[in-house]
Formats: C-alpha cells, structure tokens, sequence
C-alpha cells in the first residue's frame, strides 16, 4: 500500500462536502445540469428518479477496473476515497438539506453551485485526489489516442450538456449550465494554483550587481542572476529574477529605477509559490 497522508484525506473529505452541498442544494434543488459523470448522475435523477450518490459510485466502479494501473497507486486510492466520499454527502444532504431561498434568481444558483463545486474539486485535485468519471477516461484517451485531457473533457461535458438539454432541461436553464461550468473551471484553477499569487520580476540593467544589493538588503529577497544576450546589441547581459509579494512590486520598482531609471522591468502573474520567504523561512523550516 503506497503511504496516505492523513492531511490530505482530510482535504479530500473537505472537497467532497463542498462539492456535494453545492450539487444537492444548488444543482439538483433548481434543476440546474452539469458536465461529466456528475451530469449523467442528474440526467438519470431526474428522467428515472434514480439516486445520484449510488449512481455516482455505480458509474465509476467500471473507471476504477480500467484506470486503476494508468492514475498510479497513491491517486487511485485518494481517487476512491475522493469517489465514495462524494457519495456519502449526497446521500447526507439530500436527506438533510438546508433551506437556500435565492427567490429562483437562476443567476445566482449558477454563481454558487460553480464556487461550491469549483472549491470542492480544486481542493480534491490539490492533494493529488480526483472524483474518478470524466478524468480516468481523459487520461486513457490521452495514453492510447494522445488526446489532449483538457479537450477530452470539455467533448465529454458538452456532450452530457446536450443530452440533458434533450432529456429534462430547458434552453434557459441550459445556459446558466455553462456559466456554472465555466465558473467551476476558474474556481478549480484558483484553488490549484493557490489563493496567494506573488510577482515575478525580470530586471535588465548595466547596474545589475547594485540593484541586486540593494533589493537584498532593503527588501530581504533573493535575486538570481541569468545569462542573457542582447540579439540588437549584439552583447552579453546579465539578468535578474526576484520574486515579490503583490505589495512589494512598487517597492520593488522604486529601488530599480532609483539605480537606474533606465533598467528594463518585466513583470508576470507568479502562482502557487514556494519556497524561502514564501513557504519556508531562513531556516528552511515550513511556516506556520
């Protein structure tokens, strides 16, 4: 048995409740779809009045049989404990549920179920987890037929979109679908890059060296030097990388151009950092 951290079950379980509250009070309550397995699950639900939480493990029993050697043996167990803990908290709240009043405002639903369940799985995909269904088949497509996972499940989501479109949901309620679709992906991507997005920095200066000592010592961050060749100028330069806190970019700036008022700045989105100054401190240890 591969070694499971009891932190990132937890995480698992956590994603599940999330998602599986949003499913229940959102997308089942107000007759909203959904893409994958889990729009499968709602299509049944509501043309034969089937239980989503059995039906959730029914149908991904068969994905465990085929997956189970290509997700790895620590995925597949997080992936089966991601699976059956989903349908415990359907069955849970579908048997208690907790009264959500948004005066059938269908925007709002879709705005919700998308953060409820965007958070649920972002969460699960973090530690290493997934929900079994449209990502085990992604993966086989991407192994055997080299499909790219990322389209595999949008044809696979948009097909369910449309078979529930034919079957139980109006044009209406098919359009807040895919907004709900579409904010579950932004939310997915937020919570596995991470809440906290720092600045990177590219700095081209002939006064690299002062620069450098200079953000070291007023800013306590690191600077590396890179190599670099000017293709017009035909000469060597050198280049610096710092990573920043959000609020510490217009410092930054300022210290650059106080040196040299003429140094080239490039700046870029930084996701999910880690490392010294951001997850460790000086003595390498994890901060709290």
């Amino acid at each position: 048995m591969p070694k499971i951290k009891v932190k990132n079950t937890l995480f698992i379980i956590l994603g599940a409740a999330l998602f599986s509250f949003g499913f229940v009070h959102f997308n089942i309550q107000n007759h909203l779809g959904e893409g994958g397995f889990n729009g499968i699950t709602l299509i049944l639900y509501n043309v034969l009045g089937w239980d989503p939480a059995i039906l959730n493990l029914v149908l991904n029993i068969p994905m465990f049989v085929i997956g189970w050697r290509i997700l790895g043996k620590k995925t597949f167990v997080y992936t089966i404990i991601g699976t059956v803990s989903v349908s415990v908290f359907l069955k849970v709240f579908q048997i208690y549920q907790f009264p959500i009043d948004l005066h059938d405002d269908m925007f709002l639903v879709a705005l919700f179920a998308g953060v409820f369940l965007g958070a649920g799985l972002g969460i699960i995909f973090r530690v290493g987890g997934t929900t079994g269904g449209v990502d085990i088949i992604a993966r086989l497509a991407n192994k055997f037929f080299g499909w790219p996972m990322g389209k595999t499940m949008f044809m696979f989501d948009a097909i369910v979109i449309i078979l529930s479109w034919l079957t139980y949901l109006d044009a209406r309620s098919v359009m807040y679908t895919l907004v709900c679709v579409f904010i579950t992906a932004q939310v997915i991507d937020f919570v596995q890059e991470g809440a906290y997005a720092a600045k990177g920095a590219f700095i081209i200066s002939k006064n690299s060296d002062e620069i450098a000592a200079k953000i070291t010592k007023q800013m306590d961050r690191g600077v590396t030097f890179l190599k670099g060749y000017g293709y017009y100028s035909k000469e060597d330069r050198e280049v610096l990388y710092c990573v920043v806190a959000r609020n510490e970019m217009f410092r930054l700036k300022s210290i650059v151009l106080s040196v040299d008022p003429h140094a080239f700045v490039s700046v870029s989105e930084v996701h999910d950092v880690s490392g010294e100054g951001f997850t460790l401190d000086n003595q390498k240890n994890p901060l709290e």
